[in-house]
Parts: structure tokens; sequence; C-alpha cells
């Protein structure tokens, strides 16, 4: 899926990301996708894209997320993070409740 206005660093970072996906396990075409979406994020950041959305532009960058908003798959969100959301939202308890319990109470 590599495109034209992708300079060489940009389709390079591609590949890397979409043989990493499959790697993992991800199915060829959801890798291609996890791959373009990320690069073409990471070119909106850089002010490469002509157009993109102010969440492409002003958001963390990709590979510091990881997955700081994954709710499924690998685990979703590990207890330390559902904490520190829980903490952000001021809930009371929050420091002896288990995993479960905080998916719970932040969701």
């Amino acid at each position: 899926m590599p495109q034209r206005a992708w300079s060489n660093k940009r389709e390079r970072q591609y590949e890397h990301i979409k043989e990493s996906a499959e790697d993992r396990g991800k199915p060829e075409k959801v890798a291609k996708e996890i791959a373009a979406r990320t690069v073409n994020k990471e070119r909106a950041r850089a002010g490469e894209a002509r157009q993109s959305s102010a969440l492409s532009r002003n958001d963390i960058s990709s590979g510091r997320r990881g997955g700081l908003r994954s709710h499924k798959g690998e685990g979703g969100r590990t207890r330390d993070q559902l904490y520190e959301e829980a903490k952000r939202k001021n809930i009371r308890g929050r420091s002896t409740m288990t995993k479960a319990q905080l998916e719970r109470a932040v969701s």
C-alpha cells in the first residue's frame, strides 16, 4: 500500500510496521491497514500531509502511545494504565481495586 506521496523513509517505516504486525499474528490485510494508518498519522504530525485532522497533528505519537487507548486485543490496557485513568477521574478506592474493578470504574 505504499503511496507515491510517501518518502523512502515512510515506505521503510510502513514495511517495518507491517512485518511487525504480521509477526504478532495479525492477518496481512489487517497488518497493511495498521501500517498505513500509522505512517499517515506520522506524516500528518510531521507536516508532510496536505490534509490532516487536528487529532492526528496534536495527539501523542503512535509509537509512544502504544496501546493506551486499546480496549481489546492483547489484554487491553494494563492495570497501571487503568489506575492512572481512575486517578485522573478522581475515582475513590482506586488503590485497592483489581484490574477488572478499575475497568468497570473508568468505563
